[in-house]
């Protein structure tokens, strides 16, 4: 199973590392879960994606009254492609120079960058030294990659130099930049200029890849795939090298998936996010199974005869949240639970809701603790226990305070029963009026869930775009 696995994803990381033109111009990614309160700041959500988004035309005005760190900042936007801002690498150097002529330092390693890159310019190594120099003059660490980028392929200087280049990561590392330690490691893997050192290599390597550097964990995975440099472990191979696939170029089509939800067109959305569901990210099986659910046949999920009935979306999200839940996803993984709960995509199944609700409760999810306290007391799938409800109950509470109303009423039925129970007699049932209780529960249970709804809008359940590094970006050494 491993086996097939690390094949897999190492050939999509592979992939993914080729198309990065430098270590930090990864796509940006869109890791916003539509089911986290997404639908309910739709609209504010809407507003601020793009050109169109009032802060971004507040940051532009600013800039166009001279302002260097608005330049600076509307140029971050279109370079890497911000916050639905289409990428633009003419219009981020016009703005970047813009910035220098104010006196923004930080404009000059991202000048730098462009000129070695040829983004939105034609390629000249010779300014793309000088600006990086520039850049190192003014403290600017990471500039220094790029200058030991250069020496190391011989681009804008004389000859290679490999002492030279050496000399450059070793004082970006030593300021903590990310490439820095990266670029050290590959230095001591390939042995430039030095004798070939596996340990030193893997412990830059390990080090970049903590501050968050693709490409050290694509060589940390390749380590632990072959075992040169590490102890073989496909298992630990498997995750990194997914880590690094995810940032592949198809990863663009999460932005695409969600400007499309965000317009109203459900079906290119869920196509979008289950194509990605397919690759493995766990966002988009989210994403695509909460469509599903919730949107039912504008989704056009196609079945084995046309649109899916009923039945198949049912499957096919149950089968979407269960990857999700494997991924670690608290919110699959209680939905899971659910789906066998109450039967919907698959048969009845107290047992199996337990277990997932259980896989939920270790994340720390109160939902699924205040479940498990509920099927207890009713046994339902787990032993009846009163006791165990009581903790599971209170376990619930302490994670999230916002289950008080609900506990409080179930922690004080010992002593209303008996009234309520006289109450539904000779009220209730006399008058042929038992729906007033089942409202009264509804009431509760929406009470409840309104609440946590209004926290997660509150805490911002969702996810921003990935921010970069606002530091030059060095090219990596091949």
């Amino acid at each position: 199973m491993h086996e097939k696995a690390v094949k897999l994803y190492a050939e999509l990381a592979e992939v993914a590392v080729n198309s990065f033109l430098i270590s930090k111009d990864s796509p940006v990614i869109e890791p916003i879960r539509i089911h986290n309160g997404a639908e309910e700041n739709k609209e504010a959500l809407r507003k601020s994606r793009g050109e169109e988004d009032e802060d971004f035309q507040i940051l532009e005005y600013q800039a166009l009254k001279g302002n260097a760190g608005a330049m600076y900042k509307i140029g971050i936007f279109y370079y890497f492609g911000l916050r639905g801002v289409r990428r633009d690498h003419a219009k981020a150097l016009r703005w970047f120079s813009k910035a220098v002529e104010k006196g923004e330092p930080r404009s000059m390693e991202l000048l730098g960058e462009i000129y070695a890159r040829g983004a939105g310019v034609e390629r000249n190594y010779t300014k793309a030294l000088e600006w990086l120099t520039l850049a190192s003059r003014q403290q600017l660490y990471s500039a220094y990659n790029g200058m030991g980028y250069l020496y190391v392929k011989g681009y804008g200087v004389e000859k290679k130099n490999y002492t030279k280049a050496k000399e450059y990561f070793e004082k970006a590392a030593d300021n903590e930049e990310p490439g820095g330690f990266y670029n050290l490691g590959v230095v001591y893997l390939k042995g430039l200029g030095l004798k070939r050192d596996l340990k030193i290599a893997t412990r830059y390597f390990a080090l970049a890849a903590n501050a968050g550097q693709p490409k050290a964990f694509y060589q940390l995975a390749k380590m632990f795939h072959t075992g040169v440099g590490l102890k073989k472990n496909l298992p630990m191979a498997t995750s990194l090298y997914k880590l690094v696939a995810e940032r592949g170029p198809w990863s663009s089509l999460s932005r695409w998936a969600l400007e499309s939800y965000l317009k109203g067109d459900i079906g290119k959305a869920f196509l979008l996010y289950s194509r990605m569901a397919e690759i493995g990210y766990e966002v988009a099986q989210s994403n695509a199974a909460w469509i599903l659910d919730k949107y039912g046949e504008r989704s056009m999920c196609m079945g084995e005869s046309g649109l899916c009935t009923d039945a198949e979306r049912h499957q096919r999200a149950h089968a979407l949240w269960w990857k999700a839940s494997e991924q670690g996803n608290e919110h699959a993984a209680l939905l899971i639970g659910d789906a066998y709960y109450y039967g919907r995509g698959t048969d009845r199944d107290y047992d199996r809701a337990a277990e997932a609700y259980m896989h939920a409760k270790s994340q720390s999810n109160a939902q699924a603790m205040f479940n498990l306290g509920y099927m207890h007391e009713h046994g339902q799938g787990l032993p009846l226990d009163l006791h165990l409800a009581k903790r599971y109950y209170d376990q619930a509470l302490e994670v999230d305070p916002a289950a008080n109303l609900p506990i409080d009423m179930i922690d004080s039925l010992p002593e209303i029963y008996p009234k309520v129970e006289s109450w539904v007699e000779n009220v209730i049932m006399e008058e042929g009026n038992a729906t007033i209780l089942t409202l009264f529960v509804c009431l509760l249970t929406v009470l409840y869930l309104r609440e946590r709804q209004r926290r997660h809008a509150v805490a911002g359940d969702i996810v921003p775009p990935q921010q970069p590094v606002e530091q030059v970006a060095e090219p990596p050494v091949n």
